[in-house]
């Protein structure tokens, strides 16, 4: 699949047609499906009906925008409205939202073409996408691997060509982490950049949508359309966003970079260490000031996530209760009978488990050893990063410990499976925007990531050093064979 840019130089010296790049992806789409599994519903009428409309600007001689005509994938957690938002959840098997997400209702505008909507771990727990209650996403580089998660849907879609560009959404990695294992780029903006309006909730204070491409320049283009103040989300930030294609420089000069020292010893696969040190390299090639930086509280972000995110997702959740949508059990005497067994039989046991946990931290007695410990050290790790960036312009370290894993490798050992975000979950914590972009392969042929965060909506310096770094290697040019 092209880039946006090649595309639209298409659409406008009407080389093709919106409606025949459009047919051109769900063609693939068709004969990728049986193998990889990357979407939950595929929105075929819809997007011919939008790649029409794009036509008949074009034959009107209007100007279109950059994404006018693109085939774009969607997460299933953002509200489409009349179109099914599962979540990957058998409890909201057969929900359709009465309205449409901020994110979505943009793109539309945009005159982007949405293709379908992409599998996910259930409510977006999950770090491989096998936690969804419908299928297993394969990796595109080797089918019998996961994709990473929880957006692996939208990792994979993207990969392997099915759309151009997809949004998912990062709580403690879920954007950054399938990008990695499938040599994409992906983006977690700021916290309150782009508006979580008609996003379904996991961890309120954590979660954010954000932008997967092939390409940096892919990866900025969707950032450009999404991000911006939403008064219907109150965390949303009132900021001026900037013309994020001005940072697209191939050249780091007088930039200074840190590399976490915390991020490499223990647990992390030598292969990954290697890719990343030379990428670190390259970086200092084209003129970075390269440094090491300690965050000495990097190493708690894990046990810290896995204590705030299950409290938030354990409120968040509790209006699933078989009331008001989504599924209902048949086997109920009373209310109660009918909560306890819609919960039972609606929820995938990583999310019951994260449930029990999060209600266990907030419940009289626990709330200060948990939760209000976790918050106080959520605190601290946040001042590691602000002394950090008093000191450098980003920071880089390995986006993952491994590259993809056999599927069903880590789902009896939940620790395990938590241990693939080490790296990621960090950056949610502090709210800070990150990215990663692939920087080599293993022996088997599957991709690395390298990844690289910025100080609070210093997009612009992530997405430099991102693009310089790509500009200068071919990682970017390579595709799995499907």
């Amino acid at each position: 699949m092209a880039s946006i840019q090649a595309l639209h130089q298409e659409l406008i010296t009407k080389a093709r047609s919106a409606t025949e790049i459009t047919e051109a992806a769900l063609e693939t789409i068709h004969q990728l499906e049986p193998k990889l599994h990357s979407f939950l519903a595929i929105t075929a009428e819809q997007a011919l009906a939008q790649a029409k409309q794009v036509d008949a600007k074009l034959a009107a001689g209007e100007e279109i925008g950059l994404l006018a005509g693109i085939p774009i994938g969607i997460k299933d957690n953002m509200c489409t409205k009349g179109i099914a938002t599962t979540c990957g959840s058998k409890i909201l098997k057969n929900f359709i939202p009465p309205y449409e997400s901020t994110v979505t209702q943009k793109l539309a505008a945009a005159g982007a073409v949405m293709v379908g909507k992409t599998n996910l771990d259930e409510f977006a727990m999950g770090s491989s996408t096998e936690n969804s209650a419908y299928q297993v996403t394969g990796n595109p580089w080797d089918v019998t691997r996961v994709p990473g998660g929880s957006s692996g849907g939208s990792a994979a879609a993207v990969a392997a060509s099915e759309c151009v560009v997809s949004l998912g959404s990062d709580t403690g990695g879920s954007i950054r982490q399938p990008a990695a294992l499938c040599g994409v780029v992906g983006l977690k903006p700021t916290y309150g950049l782009v508006s979580r309006f008609g996003l379904v909730a996991y961890a309120s204070s954590l979660d954010q949508i954000g932008p997967f491409g092939r390409t940096v320049e892919d990866t900025a283009i969707l950032l450009q359309e999404i991000a911006g103040y939403d008064p219907q989300d109150s965390t949303s930030l009132k900021v001026e966003i900037p013309d994020y294609s001005k940072s697209l420089i191939p050249d780091l000069k007088g930039k200074k970079v840190g590399v976490i020292t915390e991020t490499f010893g223990e647990g992390l696969d030598l292969v990954v260490e290697e890719a990343v040190r030379k990428a670190v390299d390259q970086l200092a090639e084209l003129g970075a000031e390269v440094q090491e930086i300690s965050c000495p509280r990097f190493r708690y972000g894990l046990p810290t996530y896995y204590v705030i995110a299950p409290s938030e997702a354990s409120a968040n959740l509790a209006r699933y209760d078989g009331v008001k949508y989504g599924y209902r059990t048949e086997d109920a005497e009373d209310l109660i009978s009918m909560y306890t067994h819609t919960r039972a039989e609606g929820f995938g046991a990583e999310v019951k488990r994260r449930i029990m946990i999060g209600t266990y931290a907030l419940s009289a007695g626990y709330y200060d050893a948990y939760y209000l410990k976790a918050q106080k050290v959520r605190t601290l790790i946040k001042e590691d990063f602000e002394k950090a960036f008093t000191k450098v312009d980003v920071l880089v370290c390995p986006t993952t410990p491994t590259t993809a894993f056999k599927a069903g490798e880590k789902t009896a050992d939940p620790l395990s499976m938590y241990l693939s975000d080490l790296m990621t979950i960090p950056v949610n914590l502090a709210g800070l925007p990150g990215l990663s972009l692939p920087c080599g392969f293993d022996s088997q042929g599957l991709p690395i990531g390298l990844q690289i965060i910025g100080n609070v909506l210093r997009e612009d310096q992530v997405l430099q050093a991102a693009y310089a770094y790509e500009q200068s290697t071919d990682w970017h040019t390579q595709s799995p064979k499907l």
